[in-house]
């Protein structure tokens, strides 16, 4: 007997051809009535649903994990949001602090340039350059402001004390050397509260109104200078009028 061998390779049917005999043997059963029982055997089971290949657990996970960025993503940009919130308010309180401190130094050198009266309230009693006996040089080189004894008398702007103590016919005076360079003569003062060396700012209390030295009553005799020394006044009321001082 004799047997014929096949020469060719076995292909296994593709997935294709499968599903086409499938189709073909299911249509057979339908029409010889026997469908619902060959539909049962084991040979035409069902194909496994994606729950028992495992596929939804994957995709599931994958989900998580998606999630899981997405909050991570929104933590994150929460937390850029309040960084950038908090340096902007940091920003912002220095910018306010460094404001306050240039506001606090221009008012300060506002107050340091400032000119005020010697003695607050008062007036001036006798005039610059008024002539009468009772002065050395024939008029007088000052103007007086009338003030009882025991006022307070005010340096009338910012200034270093260079005399301080007994002047003659002033009695106890004090002498300032202000930051402009002028200078400005307190005299007949009951006592002093400064000292030579002594920086002083407008307003400060240097002493207190008298009668010292050749006065007739008590006042404040006060005199604007060119330089310390007696003879070299200049009209007190100009000069601190000048100053924006109302006299």
């Amino acid at each position: 007997m004799a047997f014929t061998c096949a020469t060719g390779k076995h292909r296994r049917p593709s997935r294709m051809q499968r599903s086409s005999v499938r189709a073909a043997g299911i249509a057979a059963l339908t029409t010889t009535g026997v469908m619902a029982t060959v539909a049962s055997t084991p040979a035409f089971a069902a194909e496994p649903t994606p729950e028992q290949t495992g596929l939804i657990p994957v995709v599931t996970a994958g989900e998580s994990v998606a999630e899981q960025i997405d909050d991570q993503v929104a933590v994150q940009k929460h937390a850029a949001f309040e960084e950038a919130a908090r340096q902007a308010a940091a920003k912002k309180a220095v910018e306010e602090r460094e404001a306050r401190v240039r506001a606090a130094r221009e008012a300060e050198r506002k107050r340091l340039n400032t000119f005020v009266l010697p003695i607050t309230g008062s007036y001036v009693s006798t005039g610059y350059q008024a002539s009468s006996s009772l002065w050395s040089s024939g008029s007088h080189t000052g103007i007086d402001f009338h003030a009882a004894s025991g006022t307070s008398v005010h340096a009338v702007g910012s200034g270093t004390v260079v005399e301080a103590g007994w002047g003659g016919s002033y009695g106890n005076q004090i002498v300032i050397k202000m930051n402009d360079g002028t200078y400005t003569q307190y005299g007949h003062l009951s006592s002093l509260a400064v000292s030579v060396g002594q920086t002083v700012t407008p307003g400060e209390r240097i002493g207190l109104s008298g009668a010292t030295g050749n006065v007739t009553g008590p006042h404040l005799h006060f005199e604007a200078r060119t330089t310390a020394e007696y003879g070299s006044d200049i009209d007190p009321v100009a000069y601190l009028r000048k100053h924006g001082v109302n006299v």
